[in-house]
């Protein structure tokens, strides 16, 4: 059976200080499982492509397996033995993340420094935001079979990854590409051959600090970069806010949309922006609309950021998300 979604993106070995409660140690993350999570909480037939090495647990791949998810996308390999695929984030009392003096973090809250974390280094960007990173899937590792997949949400990684993983995937009028950028490249000096990618997009995907990067200096309205970045291709720029919701500009329909965050409990913010884009995937294969599927995508987000994990949205009460959908449709209002 050929998966209805494709979901590519790195994995990792996640270490969270949330903003409140214990430690995470050591347990399966990167921003792919948390884009599952909120896609899953929707709908099933999701197909992983990442890279790991052999030092990634082989029962975190079971596991993944049992929740019905379809890893002959996830390729062990060789040559990355040595990259180290763990994450640190901490946040702050404001949820501000940091990912860097992870030592520091821990003695701030008076937790002992876990040995498994010791000579962790956080990946830094190199001066050119093409350079390939080892952990980001290639193009020439998604098999065969999901060459087809019509429904396909592009996580975060290096720019060059990524155009090659839009290249493979675009087709005809009845394919669907979202892509989350990864900050990394939204400078001025990419709009260039950002463009070129846009051409091959769906839905693009910034969030509000990447989008405001992209255009430093020339515009201070988001709705007009909006604009500028449907202009070469994308049908759809969802501009993620956080606490604050999502923009949606919509180029067919020429409409604009102002979605609040659903009002929840924040326990861990950890991947909320990619549980977004796992729910917009699933709304927008169901409708067919953009509003729409931003409303899902806002309530996987909702659901991800009252627990830990990229699952966590499995957990809660059943008819829950419906029940939010519901009720948040009748607060989005075009603007």
């Amino acid at each position: 059976m050929i998966p209805t979604f494709a979901i590519a993106g790195k994995l990792a070995r996640d270490y969270l200080l949330p903003p409140a409660g214990e430690p995470i140690l050591n347990e399966p993350g990167g921003d792919l499982l948390y884009a599952a999570g909120g896609l899953i909480v929707w709908d099933a037939g999701i197909g992983l492509i990442a890279r790991v090495n052999r030092d990634y647990p082989q029962d975190w791949l079971a596991a993944l397996k049992e929740r019905g998810l379809d890893i002959s996308g996830v390729r062990v390999v060789s040559e990355i033995e040595q990259v180290d695929m763990r994450r640190f984030i901490a946040y702050t009392e404001a949820n501000e993340r940091s990912f860097t003096n992870a030592v520091s973090h821990f003695a701030r809250r008076q937790l002992t420094f876990p040995k498994s974390l010791l000579g962790y280094h956080p990946r830094e960007n190199g001066n050119d935001p093409r350079e390939t990173e080892p952990l980001a899937p290639a193009a020439l590792d998604v098999p065969n079979g999901y060459r087809s997949i019509r429904h396909v949400h592009i996580c975060p990684f290096d720019f060059t990854s990524q155009s090659q993983m839009v290249s493979l995937f675009k087709g005809g009028s009845d394919q669907t590409i979202c892509l989350d950028p990864d900050p990394s490249y939204m400078k001025p000096v990419m709009w260039r051959e950002l463009r070129l990618v846009l051409q091959g997009l769906t839905a693009f995907h910034p969030s509000e600090e990447e989008l405001r990067a992209l255009f430093w200096g020339e515009t201070h309205d988001l709705w007009e970069m909006a604009q500028k970045v449907s202009e070469h291709g994308p049908e759809i720029v969802v501009i993620k806010r956080g606490p604050l919701g999502q923009l949606v500009y919509d180029s067919v329909g020429k409409h604009r949309y102002e979605i609040p965050a659903y009002s929840s409990r924040v326990a861990d913010p950890t991947g909320a922006g990619d549980a977004f884009c796992g729910g917009f995937l699933a709304g927008f294969q169901r409708t067919n609309d953009p509003l729409m599927a931003a409303l899902y995508g806002n309530i996987s987000a909702s659901l991800k950021v009252e627990g830990v994990g990229p699952f966590f949205p499995l957990e809660v009460l059943p008819g829950l998300a419906k029940a939010r959908l519901h009720a948040l449709t009748e607060m989005a209002r075009e603007v």
